[in-house]
């Protein structure tokens, strides 16, 4: 089983438009900051998301320039093989542990790899729960 890490993960919105995902990646991505897992979903007149990066503190800033009202949050990150049963056993553990899950993603990683994040009602005990042996 991997190990559970805590990370930080940025979370905006900006007004939706077409186009606006590629405006996003493509700031953040000219400011040489690798997006390492994302959650983007649309709302009424909103584009919704949340991002894990290899550098919060760059991507916050050139994210600031185009409108992003960015806030930064503690989430839970597990690389797992991407194979059956993985989201089950981590799940199943936060679970037992008695925490509740308030939302998960999850992003491809390395060719074998996926990269499941998670935020929860207390990262603390589900980070323990993932990493007991």
């Amino acid at each position: 089983m991997a190990e559970a890490k805590k990370l930080k993960q940025l979370s905006f919105s900006l007004p939706n438009k077409v186009g606006l995902l590629a405006q996003v990646a493509s700031v953040v991505s000219e400011a040489k900051v690798n997006i390492e897992a994302i959650c983007t979903y649309e709302m009424g007149d909103k584009g919704f998301f949340m991002v894990v990066t290899d550098n919060n503190a760059k991507a916050k800033k050139v994210l600031a320039k185009i409108g992003a009202n960015v806030e930064v949050e503690d989430v839970l990150v597990v690389a797992v093989p991407n194979k059956v049963g993985q989201l089950q056993n981590l799940a199943k553990r936060i679970a037992e542990a008695g925490v509740d899950i308030y939302y998960a993603y999850g992003s491809p990683g390395a060719v074998k790899t996926t990269c499941l994040v998670f935020k929860t009602a207390n990262d603390d005990k589900a980070l323990k729960a993932i990493n007991a042996k």
